[in-house]
């Protein structure tokens, strides 16, 4: 039986950066997160015509931004969310657009290709927490979006073995190519010198990007701050846990250690995001 999106929250970055928070912020970033979990679980795990359920999301948008009340329960505060924190609607759009696409789209020919593909299932995610923070602007949104194609890169290299077994592979192919890989090779252990090799190009690909956004810490203050720099933090973290596995994410998940994630936590507060 799978968790429900709040038990879920509890389990990852969202709860490390949310307990420090302002209770209001709190509750508006644990909507944007059951939003984004449950359109997610659809997508993944739905049992039945996974569009029609998304259209039914999609319907529920369409209902709160008339100002009625969504049919599903669970989308109740993100109402109020939306309202209080003046946020428009196409975020919410992106997320359901990507879980449409993850049903028939399988596999990323282009790096370029997979970044088409995190413009819908990651950055929207970035916007969202901008507008909860009164934070929104197009410089700012540049800089999130780094950060989210960022940890959604670091999530793929996660899941590989998971991914594949719902028939995705989100290493694009002309990667796969050039470390001589066959989507056969990234069933399972061991792991062999070109899926490591591969694995180390796409972590060092996302830390890359993370860099790219570091700015973005040096320009928030506050609470802003203090969340966003948790979730780069979380990145960061996850890259080294994939690198100390010898990037051998066939054998087991690599999962970032608390106590090191709260120590780039820490550095990012202090250096206001430089390095």
């Amino acid at each position: 039986m799978h968790s429900s999106p709040l038990d879920q929250a509890g389990e990852e970055n969202f709860s490390v950066a949310a307990r420090f928070l302002p209770s209001g912020i709190r509750q508006h970033l644990l909507a944007i997160y059951v939003y984004a979990r449950l359109v997610d679980d659809i997508g993944d795990e739905a049992i039945g015509n996974r569009i029609t359920l998304l259209d039914k999301v999609s319907r529920d948008i369409d209902r709160i931004y008339a100002g009625r009340m969504p049919e599903h329960a669970m989308l109740a505060d993100l109402a109020r969310t939306i309202q209080a924190c003046h946020i428009p609607r196409a975020p919410f759009d992106a997320l359901i657009e990507a879980n449409r696409q993850d049903q028939y789209v399988h596999s990323y020919a282009s790096y370029a290709d997979l970044v088409g593909y995190c413009e819908l299932s990651a950055n929207p995610v970035g916007h969202l927490v901008l507008y909860v923070f009164g934070q929104a602007n197009p410089d700012r949104m540049v800089l999130s979006d780094r950060i989210c194609t960022a940890l959604q890169i670091l999530e793929h290299c996660q899941d590989v073995v998971e991914d594949l077994n719902k028939g995705r592979v989100y290493l694009p192919q002309e990667d796969l190519d050039r470390f001589g890989v066959e989507t056969s090779d990234l069933k399972g252990p061991p792991a062999g010198v070109g899926v490591r090799a591969l694995l180390a190009f796409q972590t060092q690909r996302a830390l890359r990007l993370l860099d790219e956004g570091l700015p973005l810490i040096g320009g928030l203050r506050g609470a802003a701050k203090l969340a966003i720099s948790g979730y780069l933090a979380g990145g960061i973290a996850t890259a080294e846990a994939i690198a100390a596995a010898g990037y051998d994410v066939l054998a087991a998940t690599p999962k970032p250690g608390k106590l090191n994630t709260l120590r780039h936590w820490g550095t990012l507060l202090a250096t206001g995001g430089t390095r």
